[in-house]
This record gives structure tokens, C-alpha cells and sequence, in this order.
């Protein structure tokens, strides 16, 4: 099998610290570690919890912040792969979040993946100024103006959103680049954002790929892009069956979901899921 094998865990303040998790993923032979993020959750419930349960489980109100839990995880690893699966960018100054950014590509040795999310929490954007209507297109600009902070040795950029004028930021990641895979259903407006600022993208649980397939290869192409889009399933859950699907849709990259929970128990867990890698 070709395709890379990550995972997400779900880290809060009561399960395995992101360090020991880290270390036992990459000593196990897994690629990659992404963490999810919310910032806070606001106790008024303008929106529905996404998992269809009538309360929103203990552990999005407990989540540790993603790019501190990445650099502690890069301080202690060598070859894995880190990441946010996903980041709320839209509910990020652009400017201060290229500066994190880049500064975790620079001590990491180029490990870092930036997975976008646009948000489902109503009440937790509006208390950042983001309007639900308004997060995509936000989000698309807080990204773009980091890219230019990351590529252009005197950066500016003019937008609805974002503005600021020409600017000197460094560090710069490896190459002026920073990966990014885009979370979210299928559909002509994700592949619209995948095909112009990202690097592939993030099928959470992983559904409808293979039907999806030829609708992003087609925006990747109208948009001038060369290569291929990367297709990276999120949140899956491990299967043997699935796995070897993935792999034969043409899958870069599957990350499976561990629950989050105490060190024992999480590593017994990635115990069962490393006899996948064998395969």
C-alpha cells in the first residue's frame, strides 16, 4: 500500500498529552497527527451540535489549542507529519497565524499541514466578528494573505477582509510554501477554494469520494493548477476494506480517527491500528 496512514485524536485537558501521543504514533510507524480545534463554545446553542446528539460532547469544550500541541509534538519527533485537522482560520488574525505558522514550519523541519475548516459553531464565530454567511469567503482571504506574507519578502494585500500594506515577515516557510487540505463535503464551492489556495482535499469521514473525484479534478483543472489535487479522507474509521478502497481511488494520504481518551487506553488503540501498517 502506497497511501500514507495518519491519525486525529480529539486531545483535550483529561486525555494523553499531545507529547506522548506524538512519540508513540511516529515510533509505531504512523505519517502523520492532526488536531482539531475550537477556540471555546459559548453555552448558547444558535447551532446544532454537527454529531447529531442532543448536547455537544464534553471534549469540544476541553480542546487544547492545535498549533501549541504541534509545536510541543514537533519538539519531540523527527519524521511525523503534523497538523491541524482542522483549524477555525477564519476566527484567526491572518497576520499573527502566518507568523505561528511559519515559526512551526521553521523548528519542525517543513512537517506542518495546514487542514482549514470553515465552521459549523455560530455562537462560537459571531463571538470572533465572523458572520456565519460571510466565514468561506473570510476564510479564503485570511489564507491567501498569509500566502503572501509566506512567499513575498515585502507582502501586502488588499481585500474585504484583510488588509494591511506592504509588509516584512520572517521566518518563511520551506519553499514560500505551507500545505493545505480543506475539510468539508463535496461540492462546486469547496473544490472552487481547494483548486485556488490549497493543496488537495480533507473528505471528512471520508464519504462519496470516488463520485466526487472527477468534479474537483475538474475545478483543479479550469483553475490552471498542474498535478493533481491531493484527496486525504478525515476522521475515518479503521477498516482494512476501506483502507485498500482509498488506496485504489488514488488516496495520498487516509487519516483515521482515534477517540480521544487516557494514555493506556489510547495506546492500545493505536496498538490495534498499527497492525494496518502491516498490511
Amino acid at each position: 500500500m502506497s497511501m500514507r496512514i495518519g491519525l486525529t485524536v480529539f486531545l483535550t485537558d483529561r486525555t494523553i498529552d499531545p507529547v506522548t501521543l506524538a512519540i508513540e504514533a511516529e515510533s509505531r510507524g504512523f505519517h502523520s497527527l492532526y488536531f482539531p480545534e475550537h477556540t471555546h463554545i459559548p453555552i448558547s446553542r444558535v447551532t446544532a451540535p454537527p454529531t447529531g446528539d442532543e448536547e455537544l460532547n464534553e471534549e469540544y469544550k476541553r480542546t487544547l489549542d492545535p498549533l501549541i500541541a504541534i509545536g510541543a509534538a514537533a519538539a519531540a519527533t523527527s519524521t511525523l507529519a503534523l497538523g491541524t485537522g482542522v483549524s477555525l482560520v477564519a476566527q484567526h488574525d491572518p497576520i499573527v497565524m502566518a507568523k505561528s505558522l511559519a515559526t512551526l514550519d521553521l523548528i519542525s523541519g517543513g512537517r506542518v499541514t495546514l487542514g482549514i475548516g470553515f465552521g459549523w459553531n455560530q455562537d462560537e464565530m459571531l463571538d470572533h466578528g465572523v458572520q456565519y454567511a460571510t466565514r468561506r469567503n473570510r476564510a479564503r482571504e485570511h489564507v491567501l494573505a498569509m500566502q503572501r506574507l509566506w512567499e513575498d519578502d515585502e507582502a501586502e494585500f488588499d481585500g474585504e477582509f484583510v488588509r494591511f500594506a506592504a509588509s516584512w515577515s520572517w521566518p518563511k516557510p520551506r519553499d514560500g510554501h505551507i500545505r493545505a487540505l480543506i475539510g468539508g463535503g463535496a461540492g462546486p464551492k469547496m473544490f472552487a477554494h481547494v483548486a485556488e489556495y490549497a493543496d488537495g482535499w480533507f473528505p471528512i469521514g471520508g464519504a462519496g469520494v470516488r463520485n466526487a473525484l472527477p468534479q474537483l479534478h475538474e475545478a483543479w483543472a479550469a483553475a490552471g493548477r498542474t498535478g493533481e489535487p491531493e484527496v486525504v479522507p478525515f476522521g475515518v474509521l479503521a477498516d482494512a476494506s476501506k483502507l485498500d478502497y482509498y488506496d485504489g481511488v488514488g488516496c495520498s494520504e487516509v487519516v483515521l480517527r482515534v477517540d480521544g481518551a487516557g494514555r493506556d487506553k489510547t495506546l492500545r488503540q493505536l496498538d490495534q491500528l498499527q497492525l494496518l501498517l502491516a498490511r
